[in-house]
């Protein structure tokens, strides 16, 4: 198929490139050019394992413009794949979907008379599309949904680091349609992953992107509160999961219990979702819990340092930025409150990251970023903000540690060890 994917982050990067591995011709669209010159060259525009070999191995599949209308007219089907970033009241902002959308429009009521498919991969709340993005689309072009053109929800399910790997091995792929048509072209295009494919409504298949974050951020902030209780009657919280996750009912994946969670759709998703049933006069209860747990966390992590030191004056290093490993992405990480906490106490700071430091920076300047990760252990105390494999192989001996993340070798070796809910 001939496929044009709008947005050269990390959905639409990603998805762009595994579906050329599919043997699909995609173009990127997109405003910065700089991206779309990495692309073509081969090269990624986040960090992402495997995505560059992706990109160099299907180089003949790929083009990039910045020529939207010409891109549409040139495919079959479009991938709105831009950001929805949250406003200050957790709402989404979707301008940046609107915008698209009416460039879209415009550019079908300008080509020939082929079924072209749009399909929204953007984290949109349940009617997003058929009430803001369907409307837009039908008022550009001067046509009309399922009979002119195909619409259609395909939320993804990507996690960052894993995201190449994701694609290709998903539980199942979602998606929400009107017509047998794009019905038919959407299953085309996913059959060769030989996984469920579950079909269903737009509002659904939207609803379900969001029910599925919240659902495992709920599960996070679940397992804090419970290893925060289990921290304070002396028990290791892994173990008591280890257990709890022996039940078929429950299922052991995340719970992992520590610093709390960020990155680019957890916090901004179950925000959205608050924001949403406030709208439609609902109080969620535990969705806001489930933010509150989160924003405790990295107050708890300074108060147990507080336990063996005063960071005022003192030197206190962070080994990790970004909000997980194999990423550079620091959207909501737990770094930033954790740093700003220290320098509010009066601590000097020094951070290294493997890949997130050059973003950091941006934030937050006037602290010390280190070259290797060494050099932060020469510190009055450490704090371990994300699990960066390469942590584990440091000399942690005779130091004070604070572990957010549980990396065995710090609990073996540190003079002083506090794991956070262990």
């Amino acid at each position: 198929m001939k496929i044009s994917i709008i947005g050269t982050g990390y959905i639409g990067s990603v998805t762009g490139a595994c579906f050329a591995e599919m043997g699909h011709h995609v173009i990127f669209v997109g405003r910065d050019q700089k991206k779309l010159d990495l692309i073509r060259a081969g090269k990624s525009p986040i960090f992402e394992p495997g995505l560059d070999q992706l990109l160099v191995k299907n180089k003949k599949m790929i083009d990039t413009t910045t020529d939207l209308p010409d891109a549409v007219r040139r495919t079959d089907l479009t991938f709105i794949c831009v950001g929805t970033p949250p406003k200050k009241d957790g709402s989404s902002d979707l301008s940046q979907v609107q915008e698209v959308s009416k460039t879209i429009g415009r550019s079908l009521s300008h080509s020939d008379s082929h079924y072209h498919t749009i399909v929204t991969k953007s984290t949109v709340l349940p009617g997003t599309i058929e009430e803001t993005i369907v409307p837009i689309l039908e008022r550009e072009s001067k046509r009309k949904a399922d009979i002119d053109f195909g619409i259609a929800s395909n939320p993804e399910f990507l996690k960052e680091g894993t995201a190449v790997e994701d694609f290709f091995h998903t539980d199942r792929v979602v998606i929400g349609v009107r017509d047998p048509a794009t019905r038919g072209v959407l299953e085309t295009l996913y059959a060769p992953l030989n996984v469920p494919i579950f079909t269903t409504s737009i509002r659904t298949a939207e609803m379900i992107k969001f029910t599925s974050n919240a659902f495992l951020a709920t599960k996070i902030s679940f397992a804090n509160e419970i290893g925060n209780l289990c921290k304070a009657s002396g028990i290791d919280s892994y173990e008591v999961f280890a257990g709890v996750g022996l039940d078929t009912r429950i299922n052991p994946k995340f719970f992992r219990s520590g610093l709390g969670f960020g990155g680019s759709c957890f916090p901004k998703d179950v925000n959205a979702l608050i924001s949403h049933a406030r709208s439609k006069g609902i109080d969620p209860i535990i969705l806001n819990s489930v933010i509150d747990t989160n924003e405790d966390q990295p107050r708890r992590m300074i108060a147990l340092l507080k336990k063996h030191l005063d960071p005022r004056g003192h030197t206190i290093g962070v080994l990790g930025l970004a909000f997980k490993p194999d990423t550079d992405d620091i959207r909501e990480s737990r770094a930033i409150p954790v740093i700003r906490l220290l320098l509010q106490a009066g601590a000097k700071v020094k951070a290294y990251d493997p890949e997130a430091m050059g973003h950091f920076r941006e934030l937050i300047p006037d602290i010390s970023y280190e070259a290797l990760a060494s050099e932060v252990l020469d510190s009055d105390a450490v704090l371990i903000v994300t699990e960066w494999k390469e942590f584990e192989s440091l000399d942690y001996r005779g130091k004070l540690v604070i572990d957010g993340r549980r990396i065995e070798k710090v609990r073996n070796e540190a003079a002083v060890y506090e794991g956070m809910c262990w």
